[in-house]
């Protein structure tokens, strides 16, 4: 392969085609916060903090539930991305019939399992008397979308794998439209409160679905499907690649949403006040990630279609554009979050004792963009080279070794120690990550 330098390239070359892709990514990705914290802002303005706290246990467990399954998002792009790099649009076109399927199963899966899911959480978070029943009754509303959560998962993997991000941008501009009106109808005019949030959420996913479905059919090569469907239902060993590659995408997100549950649960424990304020800056770590994972999407797709047509000069000039623009859009968010604290807080809630907890630990949300956005990006590089495995080792690592014994030393500083933790463990994310990629560049072709 011919080893072409980059490192001379200008800066204009190296981000050629990067910023067209990465724009809708972003712009979606800011959308799917945007849905909780619409939630979050909503029920933070009403006359008790029960109801923010039953929302941010139940939309915890929730996320646990589906964002364990996240993987058939990144494996089906991981995978569609290099059957691009290859011109298999066959293959590709396969790719999303069999994540297809395999998201109806462990949906069906989920819905069976509800009820003791539930009562697990809720022995698990051991949240105040009064939050309980609130959140055990979201939580069960919520687990209804599974069918659509997971083949939206599923629908948007495939349209990044194709460098195709507007599609994507449609499905969830669709869900945050449908979510907000139903918002202000079921929780505002209805009075149904947390139930409220609940089920427009639900209603939010299958209408994005349909949304999705309908986009797909006029891009996947419909003749290919009608032609060896059978086979997708039939012929299981096909299913190896994307169940090697998923395995490790589940244990690596099972991790993450350990971790993300085990802080909410801890906070749970000290007190309502402190749950529901942690809910609140939550919403501003998941608009950083989701603004960093714009770039990381963008990584993954780009990289794995240079994997697939085996192009080194390609692969190194999209991880510096894509490294590049994330480390700017890192520090222009830190920025935003240190000049508008108040302005951002206040918005969400009017709670003085909320406002009180929330505003003592905002300190660590300014901070968090600059030490996450190695491990966001890097992500993104590791699923569009395949290293799945690397991910998973990482990840495992800086849960047991880092996340919990700094939880563990630090409890006597109470939330303060809760929150040191959790940027300690990101922070060690990204060192590990750093330095894998770093050995794994000096010893591979790709």
């Amino acid at each position: 392969m011919k080893k072409t330098a980059t490192h001379c390239q200008p800066v204009s070359r190296r981000l050629h085609g990067i910023w067209p892709l990465v724009w809708p990514i972003m712009l979606s990705n800011l959308c799917v916060p945007l849905l909780g914290a619409v939630d979050t802002a909503i029920l933070g303005h009403l006359d008790s903090p029960r109801y923010l706290g039953a929302v941010a246990i139940g939309a915890s467990l929730i996320s646990l539930l589906y964002w364990s399954f996240g993987f058939l998002r990144m494996g089906t792009t991981s995978l569609v991305s290099r059957a691009v790099g290859r011109r298999d649009q066959n293959e590709a076109s396969q790719l999303w019939l069999r994540s297809a399927v395999l998201a109806l199963l462990l949906a069906a899966g989920l819905l069976a399992l509800k009820p003791w899911f539930i009562e697990l959480g809720m022995y698990f978070m051991q949240p105040e008397t009064g939050v309980t029943t609130l959140a055990a009754s979201y939580s069960a509303i919520r687990v209804l979308s599974a069918p659509a959560t997971l083949l939206n998962y599923t629908l948007i993997g495939w349209f990044i794998g194709q460098q195709d991000t507007r599609r994507p941008l449609l499905l969830v501009l669709t869900a945050n439209g449908v979510n907000l009106l139903l918002d202000l109808v079921l929780i505002v005019g209805l009075k149904m409160n947390s139930d409220g949030a609940a089920w427009a959420s639900v209603i939010a996913e299958y209408s994005a679905l349909g949304i999705g479905l309908y986009l797909l059919a006029g891009k996947i090569d419909r003749a290919s499907l009608r032609a060896r469907w059978h086979q997708c239902l039939t012929r299981w060993r096909e299913y190896l690649p994307l169940l090697q590659v998923n395995r490790h995408l589940f244990v690596r997100t099972a991790c993450l949403l350990g971790v993300f549950t085990f802080f909410t649960a801890q906070g749970a424990r000290m007190s309502t006040e402190i749950v529901a304020a942690n809910a609140i800056l939550l919403q501003f770590v998941l608009l950083t990630s989701h603004a960093l994972d714009g770039f990381a999407h963008a990584a993954e797709a780009l990289c794995g279609k240079a994997v697939g047509a085996n192009n080194r000069a390609e692969f190194i000039r999209v991880v510096q554009g894509t490294t590049a623009l994330a480390l700017i859009t890192a520090l222009a968010i830190s920025l935003l979050f240190w000049a508008g604290q108040s302005v951002w807080l206040a918005l969400f809630t009017e709670l003085p004792q909320v406002l009180a907890q929330a505003s003592a630990q905002f300190g660590w949300v300014i901070a968090l963009p600059l030490l996450t956005v190695w491990a966001y990006q890097l992500d993104g590089i590791f699923l569009g080279r395949g290293a799945t495995r690397a991910m998973q080792n990482i990840m495992l690592l800086c849960t047991v070794a880092v996340f919990i014994p700094l939880w563990w030393f630090t409890q006597p500083l109470g939330n303060s120690g809760l929150w040191l933790a959790f940027c300690g463990f990101n922070l060690a994310r990204s060192l590990a990550m750093g330095l894998v990629f770093w050995g794994q560049q000096r010893r591979l072709s790709l």
